[in-house]
Order: structure tokens, then sequence, then C-alpha cells
């Protein structure tokens, strides 16, 4: 049985002092006063220097695994390397469930990356898969992006879902014109970066992708239909209109990931969706598709859930950040990380919140310097599986 004390413990509504945390085993059993701490039979105390206590963050949207498997684009490291490399720096930025986002895209117009090719996306699910009876640091789990112009990979899609290698689905279409590129000249200059300014190379692209075809309403439903058997929530992806939200609601998603539009993220919202923002998009003040500013979509209730995307130190600081500047009380901020992905995707019973009874997945988090929170020891079923102490 351990211990944390001389903390701010943040529980889902309220901070409090002068308590302690009780880890017996892999479970949280109690939160008490410091004055009862001793009436346990404790084999370790940890001071947290009066830092903050908080649950492990839930990340449900993620590709980072894909800059450590393909640190370039043709240079693969091995995938179970990448996987054990990757999750040493994901608990240090406080991730202690990561739900990978592999893509299964169609055709690629802005690089070719074979880290996305189905043969290379089956072999790290199987990795995520099997590291549950392997010896790992924090959870990992599959969040499979389906690209709906994938017509060739639909049924390895059903096989990965029935076999229950996928934890969470959703379902992508960047096609330019709508979603996230539904400014074309946003889409152009960015594939400009990509094909050296070619225009001519450039243009082609754009009329070709004006026609590409989709996966049918029917095989939609299909897949849809076989997630929610398996329990495995489904998300749309970039929603930028109300017809796209009718459609998505008539496949029984449940999360929206990215909307595009502070108006469709309320609306989804009200219409019972979770809705997930970038927690880059806090630090950086807007999209880098020159869509809605996730801290502006907050403070109107538009978004329940902040995920890394692309950059995982992003979840501690934009929690911190949002906090600093007021928009949310501290733990208001930490629930977009913790509970409310938690509930989005089933495992709040578990996880995402300091409570009795649930697994003592926890973080200590100091301030070294104002402004710049670190996480100086992480939990992971109990088992302090990092620690950081910060020289002068």
């Amino acid at each position: 049985m351990q211990a944390i004390t001389n903390a701010h413990i943040v529980l889902p509504n309220h901070v409090i002092v002068n308590h302690s945390l009780i880890i017996d085993g892999e479970l949280i059993i109690a939160m008490v006063p410091d004055s009862e701490l001793m009436t346990f039979p404790l084999e370790q105390i940890i001071d947290a220097k009066r830092g903050y206590v908080l649950p492990g963050f839930i990340d449900v949207h993620s590709d980072y695994i894909e800059t450590i498997a393909a640190p370039r684009p043709t240079s693969l490291i091995d995938f179970e390397i990448a996987l054990y490399e990757a999750e040493r720096e994901l608990l240090t930025h406080g991730i202690t469930t990561m739900y990978h986002s592999l893509s299964l895209m169609g055709r690629s117009v802005f690089d070719e990356k074979p880290i996305r090719n189905s043969e290379n996306v089956s072999k790290l699910l199987e990795l995520i898969d099997a590291s549950n009876n392997k010896s790992h640091l924090i959870h990992h789990r599959m969040h499979l992006r389906y690209e709906i112009d994938n017509f060739k990979q639909l049924d390895l899609v059903k096989q990965m879902i029935e076999e229950g290698k996928v934890q969470l689905l959703s379902f992508m279409d960047h096609t330019p014109g709508q979603g996230q590129y539904r400014d074309l000249e946003i889409y152009r200059h960015i594939l400009h970066g990509y094909h050296d300014g070619d225009d001519e190379k450039v243009q082609k692209i754009l009329d070709s992708q004006q026609d590409v075809t989709k996966l049918t309403l029917a095989q939609l439903k299909e897949l849809a239909d076989l997630a929610k058997a398996h329990q495995v929530p489904l998300a749309s992806h970039d929603d930028d209109t109300m017809t796209k939200l009718d459609l998505m609601e008539g496949l029984n998603t449940t999360i929206s990931e990215f909307p595009i539009t502070i108006d469709v993220a309320v609306e989804a919202r009200k219409r019972g969706l979770m809705t997930v923002g970038g927690a880059p998009n806090v630090l950086l003040g807007k999209s880098h598709a020159g869509n809605l500013s996730v801290k502006e979509a907050i403070q109107v209730g538009g978004i329940d859930v902040l995920c890394s995307d692309y950059y995982p130190a992003s979840l501690l600081h934009a929690v911190f950040k949002l906090a600093r500047e007021e928009v949310l009380t501290l733990p208001e901020a930490v629930q977009l990380v913790t509970l409310a992905p938690a509930k989005a995707v089933g495992i709040a019973d578990e996880v995402g919140s300091l409570e009795p009874n649930k697994l003592a997945d926890i973080l200590i988090i100091q301030n070294v310097v104002p402004n710049v929170p670190v996480v100086t020891h992480t939990f992971v079923r109990g088992v302090l599986v990092n620690e950081t102490t910060y020289r002068i």
C-alpha cells in the first residue's frame, strides 16, 4: 500500500488539499485527511511537494506512433521498438491510455506514407493488440481511421472489428471542398508545400479529387452496425454542415472529431455527440487548416474532449493554459483529457477520475518555472512507471 501526500488533488468538480491519496495494488482505495494517513499499513509515502495530483490522460486521437515508426517517409523502424520507445515518451507527457490513430487511406494526394499501407497498419494493430499480454508502461488501444474512398480495405476493416482488435473507429473524408479542406485555397496552398509549388501538378490533383468514388451509404451503415454490435465507439471526422451531422447521426456515431465550425460543434453536442478538438489548436490559438478555434469553441460549450492529434505534450499544456486564462476551472480543464474522453470511449468505469475502486493511473504535476507544468511522477495500475527530478 502506498500514499501520495502534500498535494493539490484534482477531483472532477473541485480540488482538495490537506488530504492524501491511498493506493492499494492497482486501485485507488481512498482519499483521506492527512491526519488519518498513518492509520494505513503503508509501504511507501510519496511527497507531491504541493504539486497537483491528476488522473492519467486519455488520448483518443494521436498519430504520433507514425512519427516514431517512420521518422522519414520511407524509413520504417522496427514496429515493436517504435511502440516501446513511443510509450516511454508518452508517459512523460502524462498519457497513460493512448488510442493510436492509424489510418487506412485511399489515394494520398500529399505524400505516400508506407506506414499507412494496409500491411503496416495490420502489423501495428497486431502489436497494439498483443500489448495487453506483455510488459508495457501504458495502456495501448487502437483507433482505426478509415478513409471512405478506400474500397480495397473494407473487408480488412470488418475483420479487424470482428477480431476485437479495434477499440475506436472513425470515418474520414478528406475530399477537397468539404470537411477539413472546405476552403479550396487553403487546400491548394497545402498541396503546394507537398509538391514543390508545381501549379500544374496541384491543379491536376484538385481536378482528380473532385470525382472520387466513396463507399455507399449502405456500406457505411453495414460497417457502423458491425462496430455497434462489437461495442466499438464510432466517430465522425471533420463535420462541417448540419447535413453531415444528419448523416452521421443516422449511422449512430457517438463522437464528432474536429468539427469545422463552432455552430456545428455546438449542434453536435445538442444532439448528444461528444465533440473532440485538438489540444495543439489551444496552444496555437487556431487550426492549421483555418478552421475553428478550439478555445473559442470551449468558451461556448462546443468541445467536450481534447486530443493531442500530432503533439503529445499539448494535452498537459492546453489544460493548464485554459485554467490559467480562466477559460475553465482547473477541474473542468482536466476533465477534457481524463473523464470526458473516458466517457466517450466507454471506459469511465475504470479510469478518468480519482475515485475509489478505479485504476490508479495517476500523475503528479509541478511547475518547474512559471507557466511550465511538467509531469514528475506517472503511475499506471498503481506502479510508478516514471519519476523525473529537475536539477537546479
